[in-house]
């Protein structure tokens, strides 16, 4: 056998019926559509739901997209810190101190000055923070997150999630 001779089985392959030819003979006349209305005279455009306002319009006014995995940080900065004044920090004192908010994760951002030796316990620390910490004789210590690998609850619908 050569792939010129290749062809599907005897019958199995039906012409289209052309419909619409006359009055005699099936599919003629109204050709399968019934009688009058929209859908008989092929003015149906895609996507027509009715007058109802179509999808493809619908899609867009959903402004933008919010990541259900997004994880936000509660940012504190290097004079937040210096102001504290205290030799150690970790989110439990910044939250009782009133620097942070409760149940956040807290990145140390690197915005200010640290003149003294300061050690810092947080969820995340920029680059610039930790090199200004070190500097000035301190240290850095990451805190686990306490949901790493669980999706946090979604906020309002599922597609606006606001």
């Amino acid at each position: 056998m050569r792939v010129d001779e290749l062809a599907p089985s005897r019958g199995s392959k039906k012409k289209a019926k052309r419909v619409g030819r006359g009055i005699g003979g099936k599919g003629g006349k109204t050709a399968g559509r019934g009688t009058k209305g929209q859908y008989a005279r092929n003015t149906v455009k895609r996507g027509f739901e009715g007058g109802q306002m179509p999808l493809k319009q619908r899609v867009p006014k959903l402004k933008g997209f919010n990541n259900p995995f997004r994880v936000e940080f509660y940012a504190v900065n290097l004079d937040v810190i210096e102001a504290l004044g205290l030799s150690e920090v970790d989110p439990k004192i910044l939250v009782d101190r009133s620097a942070a908010h409760k149940g956040t994760l807290i990145k140390v951002l690197g915005r200010g000055k640290i003149t003294k030796a300061v050690k810092v316990s947080a969820h995340a620390v920029s680059e610039t923070a930790e090199k200004a910490i070190i500097a000035a004789g301190g240290s850095v210590t990451i805190v686990p997150m306490p949901h790493k690998g669980v999706r946090p609850a979604a906020k309002g619908s599922q597609f606006t999630n606001r």
